[in-house]
C-alpha cells in the first residue's frame, strides 16, 4: 500500500477509534462531528473529508465492529445467490437470528448492536457497503424459497423478521436494568421461519 494510502487508513482508523469511544459514553444522539474530530486529534473538516457524515461514520463503525460476525454467513449466501440455488427457510432464519444473538451474549459487542438497531428501526437511509444490509437479496432468496410468493409479500415479511430479530436481541428502547435474556436463538429462528414461510392467500379480486 503506498505511504498516502496508509496514512489515510490510519487516520480513519483514529477518527473510527474517537467515535466508538465517544459513542460508548455518550450515546448516538449527544454524537457530534466536532467532538470526533477534537477527540481523535484531527483538523475540524476530518470527519466530513473521510467519511462525508456522521452517519456514514457510524455505519463504517458499526461495519468495522459487526461485519466479523457476518463473514462466514454472508459467504455462504453469496454462494447460494450465486449458484441460484433455493436455499430453505430455516438456513435463511439462522442466518438473520444467530449473528445477532451471537451479538447480543456478547457483552463488549452488546452497545454496537443496540446502535444498529436504533439506525435501522428508525429507517434511516445507511450508506452500507454489503449488499446484504439491503432489502433486495433477502427478497430474491425469500422468493427462491417460496416459488410463487409475490414481491411486495416477500419484501414485508423480510421487513417484519428483521425487526423483531432487532427487536428482540438490540432492545434499543429498553434501559440496560430492564433488559430481560431473549429466547433462545432456535426458539426465535424456529418463529421467524414459520413467518417466513406462512401460506399466502391472495386477495380476491386484486390479484396479489
Amino acid at each position: 500500500m503506498p505511504p498516502e494510502e496508509q496514512e489515510q487508513k490510519q487516520v480513519r482508523h483514529r477518527l473510527l477509534d474517537a467515535a466508538e469511544s465517544l459513542l460508548r459514553d455518550r450515546g448516538y444522539e449527544s454524537l457530534s462531528i466536532r467532538a470526533v474530530n477534537r477527540a481523535a486529534g484531527m483538523n475540524p473538516a476530518a470527519v466530513h473529508y473521510h467519511f462525508g457524515s456522521k452517519q456514514a461514520l457510524v455505519t463504517a463503525l458499526l461495519e468495522r465492529r459487526l461485519r466479523p460476525v457476518w463473514d462466514g454467513r454472508l459467504a455462504d449466501l453469496d454462494k447460494l445467490a450465486g449458484a441460484g440455488t433455493p436455499p430453505a427457510i430455516s438456513d435463511l432464519a439462522a442466518f438473520l437470528v444467530e449473528p445477532m444473538a451471537r451479538l447480543a451474549a456478547d457483552e463488549d459487542e452488546r452497545w454496537a448492536l443496540a446502535l444498529l438497531a436504533r439506525l435501522v428501526l428508525t429507517d434511516a437511509a445507511l450508506p452500507w457497503r454489503s449488499p446484504w444490509s439491503a432489502p433486495g437479496p433477502w427478497i430474491t432468496m425469500i422468493r427462491r424459497a417460496r416459488p410463487g410468493l409475490p414481491a411486495e409479500v416477500a419484501a414485508e415479511r423480510w421487513r417484519l423478521a428483521r425487526d423483531l430479530v432487532l427487536l428482540t436481541y438490540g432492545a434499543p428502547l429498553a434501559e440496560p436494568g430492564e433488559r430481560t435474556a431473549p429466547p433462545s436463538p432456535e426458539v426465535v429462528t424456529a418463529f421467524v421461519a414459520a413467518g417466513l414461510a406462512a401460506p399466502h392467500h391472495r386477495a380476491e379480486g386484486n390479484g396479489a
